[in-house]
């Protein structure tokens, strides 16, 4: 297993600046995104692909600094009901693969989509309970209508140019929040359809990470590195729905941490005997998103607390048995 960092947090330096300083601080691997929520100050697909030379610059300032890439991270919403939106985000999407392919790198990472309730409606919609009925109905018409449909479609575009990871992140507010629905897309459209797995989306909805990376053997294709701490004086009043600012830390049910914030060594050590449990040996990708700690500090304080739990080498013999 590797080490590493989703760039966009140092998304004020140049892409060699940021690789200099990932490198400078033991990371051994980057996840760069290329548009979308996570933005694209390192990487902007459409100028690269007019230009296979740059494509090759962009490789070699990867691997001159003896790093790998781990994947393109393009996080949207293809399926909004504004259409200019969810064509903007598709055809972002389009281009990270093609990307990929050129790169010979076979794994991207976005978000499964949220549609609307129903053809009329212009908002998305997060459906979380089957009553009263109309939302037992419009969840049916979100997977049945658009998500299954479009996904089908975009697992062949992707084989097509030999990406063969679409992984997704299972984030609350989207289609594919939790390893039933990320099973649910993946039976439905195949085994391109994979995890990114974030424990932090899964922390406050009480779900346990090593329980889902579990239930998800075979089907983990990235991973992140961040944390959550539950509030549980709020929590114990509210709820853990919660759609308060995340600026109001000390209001609110939970918020995301560096990791080591949320969770001990205990459980990172737990959770990455897991992942190598169930096939996943791959990268952890650190995702700052901690508003008590500075963006620098965070990775940092990440960097050298995960260094001291992730497994590097392969297993051993067992000598003993």
């Amino acid at each position: 297993m590797k080490l590493g960092v989703l760039l966009v947090l140092f998304g004020q330096k140049t892409l060699e600046e940021a690789l200099d300083y990932a490198k400078k601080c033991g990371v051994e691997a980057v996840e760069i995104g290329t548009g979308n929520y996570p933005g694209n100050a390192h990487c902007r697909p459409e100028e690269l692909l007019a230009n296979p030379r740059r494509i090759k610059e962009f490789k070699k300032a990867i691997e001159d600094r003896g790093l790998i890439l781990s994947a393109l991270s393009c996080h949207g919403n293809p399926l909004h009901p504004d259409s200019k939106i969810a064509a903007r985000h598709r055809e972002v999407q389009r281009q990270t693969i093609r990307l990929a392919e050129k790169l010979g790198l076979d794994t991207i990472i976005t978000f499964s989509g949220c549609p609307a309730g129903g053809p009329d409606d212009r908002t998305p919609n997060w459906i979380t309970c089957p009553w009263p009925e109309d939302y037992s109905r419009s969840l049916a018409w979100q997977w049945e209508k658009q998500a299954v449909p479009y996904w089908r479609k975009e697992a062949a575009f992707a084989a097509d140019h030999g990406v063969k990871k679409i992984a997704l992140e299972m984030h609350p507010g989207f289609l594919v929040y939790n390893p039933e629905t990320l099973l649910k897309l993946r039976t439905a459209v195949g085994p391109a359809i994979g995890a990114n797995f974030d424990p932090s989306h899964l922390f406050w909805q009480g779900i346990d990470p090593v329980r889902a990376v579990t239930a998800l053997e075979g089907a983990v294709f990235h991973c992140h590195a961040k944390d959550t701490r539950i509030d549980h004086y709020n929590t114990a009043l509210n709820g853990v729905l919660d759609t308060k600012p995340y600026g109001n830390e000390k209001e609110r049910s939970w918020i995301f941490r560096t990791v080591g914030y949320g969770h001990d060594q205990a459980f990172w050590k737990d959770f990455i005997s897991a992942l190598r449990l169930s096939g996943y040996d791959g990268v952890l990708s650190i995702e700052h998103e901690d508003s008590l700690l500075s963006g620098n500090e965070g990775f940092l304080k990440a960097v050298r607390f995960l260094k001291e739990v992730i497994v590097s080498e392969p297993r051993g013999a067992m000598w003993w048995a």
